[in-house]
């Protein structure tokens, strides 16, 4: 009966995707669950750094992150569909530009204090707004060109101490370009969802990028032929948990994010990414004993204001543009 129960569960009809409903506290709450999560997942990669290639890393993100994913996919009904595409190729394109921010991202947080690597990382919403300018044609007002502006001085002073001292050659200055490559790419990556969003399902995009991710991820094995400390190694029992525990709180981060905007506007959820930024001090502090540099703090509350002033623009010409539609459209009375 329960086995009955449970494949109930997996088949049937897709769920239907008008599935949001107004409780943002509830949102706020899956929110605030996923950043914490996420943190896990970047704690635990950090300490595995130690020993294991980037390459594999990646690798464990994507390959026990699916399992959360497809499980998700799954229970709504969705398995048999999240396989069918007409665009491969813009999947492909997505996954390798997920890829490439992964990557960079990854390295970064090995090389940098944990605040570090989470500050120069809020730049991504700012290349949003530039790539969506240039690439997709958005009208971007004086508004939000200002916005990003103070945004990049911002990430220029969290930037400083790794560029200020005339050594460029050095981890430090490495990992904090890699940074700031780490957020262009992941902006990158937002502009390719959002073309997919045009005609793939939410269960296509996360299920193909999981996936091919996992494949292409493979491609950094013959690294270790060129640069033996990119060799992938065999894991002792305590470096395999870590790997599982980074792949399984990255797709468990993923669906809570995912769940969280069912339930309130993006214009609600989105601020509380930054509260990433408590948990790199805190967890920089207690676990890595990393106390963030004066510049640091300073350039992140100047990225986090400019953010959340995109967000509000943002909203705000959201709601313009519904009241300018329902203004255009032949009253129903």
């Amino acid at each position: 009966m329960a086995l009955a129960s449970l494949k109930s569960r997996f088949k049937g009809p897709p769920a239907h995707t008008g599935m949001t409903r107004h409780a943002p506290l509830v949102g706020i709450s899956l929110k605030l669950a996923s950043t914490l999560v996420f943190f896990v997942m970047a704690t635990s990669l950090k300490i595995a750094a130690e020993t294991v290639p980037i390459g594999q890393l990646v690798f464990a993100r994507n390959f026990f992150g699916l399992f959360p994913v497809l499980m998700m996919v799954a229970m709504r009904r969705e398995l048999g569909l999240a396989f069918k595409t007409a665009n491969p190729k813009g999947h492909l394109t997505r996954a390798t530009v997920g890829l490439s921010a992964m990557v960079c991202s990854f390295t970064a947080l090995y090389l940098l204090p944990l605040p570090d690597a989470t500050a120069i990382g809020f730049a991504a919403p700012l290349f949003v707004v530039v790539l969506a300018f240039f690439l997709l044609r958005e009208r971007v007002r004086i508004y939000r060109w200002s916005a990003v502006g103070v945004g990049f001085i911002g990430i220029l002073v969290v930037l400083s101490p790794h560029l200020g001292e005339g050594e460029f050659d050095g981890p430090s200055t490495l990992g904090a370009v890699l940074g700031v490559l780490g957020a262009g790419f992941a902006a990158l990556a937002m502009i390719t969802v959002r073309k997919l969003c045009e005609t793939e399902r939410t269960s296509t995009i996360v299920t193909w990028f999981a996936g091919a991710s996992t494949v292409l991820s493979l491609l950094t094995v013959p690294l270790g032929w060129v640069l033996p400390g990119q060799a992938w190694i065999v894991p002792d029992l305590p470096t395999a948990g870590l790997l599982v525990l980074i792949g399984l709180a990255g797709g468990v981060g993923q669906i809570l994010l995912t769940q969280s905007y069912r339930f309130a506007d993006a214009s609600t959820i989105a601020p509380f990414d930054y509260v990433n930024m408590l948990w790199a001090i805190v967890v920089g502090w207690v676990v890595f004993s990393e106390v963030p540099l004066p510049e640091v703090v300073v350039g992140a509350l100047i990225v986090i204001a400019a953010g959340i002033f995109v967000i509000y623009r943002e909203h705000k010409l959201g709601l313009d543009r519904t009241k300018a539609r329902r203004a255009s459209s032949p009253s129903r009375s």
